[in-house]
């Protein structure tokens, strides 16, 4: 990418969008178009925002019609964790269906350049060996729980795949880990477990609670990555990476929900106790992710879960405390 290409940020008020167009701008790019910055709490002065539902074909149509963009992140998505993932099943799926068929059709009606998609590890089969590597897509049942959410990404990376085979595309894939960091939803109900974890111990220390209960056993392991290290990692994919073959976002490491609950008290400061309720689902067994392919190409992150947590919980506090 030149300085000087319209970059389109389609999801630019979310947490990964958002964390895309600062890392942009940190880089020096200046013809930058994001899509709606309400959420994101904060609008950079050298970027133009379009309020566009990209689940209509019109307005996505007008919309590459008239920006004419060269580069494209696919940023845009309905997302939420394990309560909502199960709860909005239909929803989950046709909103993303909507939204990407629609962004990678006009990507490739208007020439553009090269698009990167976002997906999710939650992908992969809920037994696939660790770490998950790339080739292990499509061997076997996902979890139950965001089984809508999965095919949805599944069918957006397979999309990439074949709109390149088919009509010569430059249309990358990069599948994240478990993502967290500023603009994050910390909604008790819908969102995702750390973010999650963050407020309940806020809340409880503020309140002076004797403890906080933690969804589920607290054994199953996950992998976990500050949202501004993997806005570094997909920007250096769309400067570097050409190939239909998606690639895993990661840190390689990974931790039990029991210490991550742990380790959030301390940053947090909460005194109490936790009790985790065996009555709640605990999801996946373990998701780690095989990064051998993204540490080929060159890319390593650099935050790391101590400092991360730390960082993020600062921003809470400035944003909702």
């Amino acid at each position: 990418m030149n300085k000087n290409d319209k970059i389109l940020i389609l999801g630019s008020a979310g947490m990964v969008g958002s964390a895309i167009l600062r890392n942009l701008i940190g880089k020096g790019y200046e013809n930058i178009v994001g899509t709606d910055y309400r959420s994101a709490g904060q609008k950079f002065e050298k970027v133009r925002y379009r309020k566009v539902d990209l689940m209509d074909p019109a307005a996505c149509h007008s919309l590459f019609v008239e920006e004419e963009p060269d580069y494209v992140f696919v940023a845009a998505a309905r997302v939420g964790g394990i309560v909502a993932n199960n709860t909005y099943r239909a929803q989950f799926l046709y909103d993303n269906l909507l939204i990407q068929n629609n962004v990678i059709h006009q990507a490739y009606l208007s020439k553009v350049k090269k698009l990167l998609f976002l997906g999710s590890s939650c992908i992969y089969p809920k037994n696939a060996p660790q770490p998950i590597r790339e080739e292990y897509l499509l061997t076997g049942p996902l979890e139950f729980t965001n089984e809508p959410y999965a095919i949805a990404k599944i069918t957006g990376l397979k999309m990439c795949e074949n709109y390149n085979l088919t009509y010569g595309t430059n249309f990358i894939a990069a599948m994240p880990t478990n993502l967290y960091g500023p603009n994050d939803n910390y909604d008790l109900q819908n969102s995702h477990v750390l973010p999650a974890l963050i407020r309940k111990f806020h809340e409880a220390k503020v309140s002076g609670a004797p403890d906080v209960t933690i969804w589920g056993t607290g054994t199953p392991l996950r992998e976990f990555m500050h949202v501004d290290d993997l806005a570094a990692a997909v920007i250096f994919l769309m400067e570097t990476y050409d190939g239909s073959k998606f690639v895993n976002i990661g840190w390689g490491k990974d931790i039990t929900i029991r210490d991550l609950a742990f380790l959030i008290r301390d940053v947090v400061g909460f005194e109490g106790e936790l009790v985790f309720d065996h009555s709640k689902p605990d999801g996946t067994p373990r998701k780690l992710l095989d990064v051998s392919l993204l540490t080929s190409l060159g890319f390593t992150p650099s935050i790391h879960l101590r400092e991360g947590i730390t960082s993020t919980y600062a921003d809470f506090q400035n944003k909702h405390a």
